[in-house]
């Protein structure tokens, strides 16, 4: 029996609307997927170049993951840029390297792990117009270790992603609204 989605909610603190489904079903390959949509109150171009800062990154990550842009700063983002993070998960740190495999502004940009803590990971971030703001949806498919510990951690790994990508939204509302 395939597993239940679990559906946050569409919700927010008031002006953003958002929801995360961590994990619908597995994707072919082995591949798992998590989406985030969130209703944005700003215009694309503006929510677009608040992520074409790498910086921005480092703001909209929870603190507890210890997360850092190894890469000097400004970069220019295009496709083909590569960018080196550390960050801790579970207090283990980790080295993370991806790069910017799709880069169309302002309607999206996808990066692809080269190196890092997931067997895969590749993530779209896509923006759309939208009556009196912007649609943002994130589409993470990513793949974990294999055999026993790896369908063991896959759990914990779900609720991990889907926490990530709620702070991520509630602090985007922060930042671009409040700030």
């Amino acid at each position: 029996m395939a597993p239940r989605a679990e559906r946050a909610p569409a919700t927010g603190l008031g002006r953003v609307r958002w929801s995360v489904d961590p994990d619908v079903r597995p994707a072919p390959a082995g591949f798992r997927l998590l989406r985030a949509e969130a209703f944005v109150p700003v215009d694309r171009e503006r929510l677009f170049a608040f992520f074409a800062a790498a910086e921005n990154l480092e703001r909209i990550t929870p603190p507890r993951l210890r997360f850092g842009i190894v890469t000097p700063l400004p970069m220019e983002m295009r496709e083909g840029t590569i960018i080196d993070y550390r960050l801790s998960l579970q207090g283990i740190p980790f080295a993370w390297r991806t790069e910017i495999a799709e880069w169309d502004p302002p309607r999206s940009f996808t990066d692809v792990q080269i190196r890092g803590p997931y067997r895969s990971w590749i993530h779209r971030h896509s923006f759309e117009p939208a009556a009196g703001g912007t649609r943002m949806v994130d589409e993470v498919r990513y793949r974990i270790g294999r055999g026993p510990l790896g369908w063991l951690a896959l759990p914990m790994v779900r609720r991990q992603l889907a926490s990530i990508f709620r702070y991520r939204q509630m602090t985007i509302e922060r930042l671009l609204l409040d700030g």
